[in-house]
């Protein structure tokens, strides 16, 4: 290391206020991290890209500094899909800090880590101060039955008025208007359901019959109408 002449000149003062690095709460326990390999926890982190067209949703279960499980949700771009694909099979085995300097293929996923990485870094995470953190395999609880991500889309116009199109309780098929033409319900298929009961020979239709439901006071509307089509 070089140091310059005017440096090397000048008297030496002890620095006395350093009192270490500050503890941050992370599974259960507040501990001082100075090493990325001290990091511990289930996190999330959410992103856009530079033109906000798409957004995604990090997370990420780190033993040691490593990530051992991720779930990688995306929104609105067609691409991001198969960007997603490929950072699944490139987050696991790396450390938080690695991942953080890799090129994780979109840049809304590449923004989702900067996010999670900070959370990460300052305690912020959901198993902050959960004991013992949160087993490998819990991201696959956030997804739910038939293990689909939990969107909800909605449309809507000024001259014609709003349309549900997708819930968490899944595909909207009707929505449900009273006398005044307000929603007051709609009937949904849950197609994870669905798809998963059909795949274990049960038939299409029935699978169908019994992935449809309603919410609201659905039964008491005046009229129904598709949301994609009316």
């Amino acid at each position: 290391m070089n140091y310059t002449r005017e440096l090397l000149e000048r008297q030496c003062v002890k620095c006395g206020a350093d009192e270490g690095v500050s503890p941050i709460p992370q599974e259960g326990e507040f501990t001082r991290v100075s090493q990325v390999t001290e990091l511990s926890g289930f996190g999330h982190g959410v992103g856009t890209c530079g033109l906000k067209q798409g957004a995604c949703k990090l997370s990420l279960n780190v033993k040691d500094g490593v990530i051992e499980e991720a779930l990688v949700e995306v929104l609105g771009c067609t691409g991001m899909t198969h960007s997603a694909a490929m950072a699944s099979e490139i987050l696991p085995g790396k450390t938080i800090l690695e991942a953080l300097n890799t090129d994780l293929v979109c840049d809304a996923i590449n923004v989702a880590m900067r996010e999670i990485f900070l959370a990460f870094a300052y305690g912020r995470t959901q198993t902050s101060y959960s004991q013992g953190g949160l087993e490998v395999g819990a991201a696959m609880e956030d997804l739910g039955k038939g293990l689909r991500s939990q969107v909800g889309t909605s449309y809507a116009t000024r001259l014609k008025g709003p349309r549900y199109l997708e819930m968490t309780e899944g595909y909207v098929t009707k929505i449900a208007l009273d006398d005044e033409a307000e929603i007051i319900g709609y009937e949904y298929i849950n197609v994870g359901q669905m798809l998963e009961d059909i795949r274990e020979g049960m038939e299409a239709g029935e699978a169908l019959a019994k992935a449809t439901g309603t919410s609201g006071r659905y039964e008491e509307a005046d009229r129904y109408i598709d949301p994609r089509r009316e």
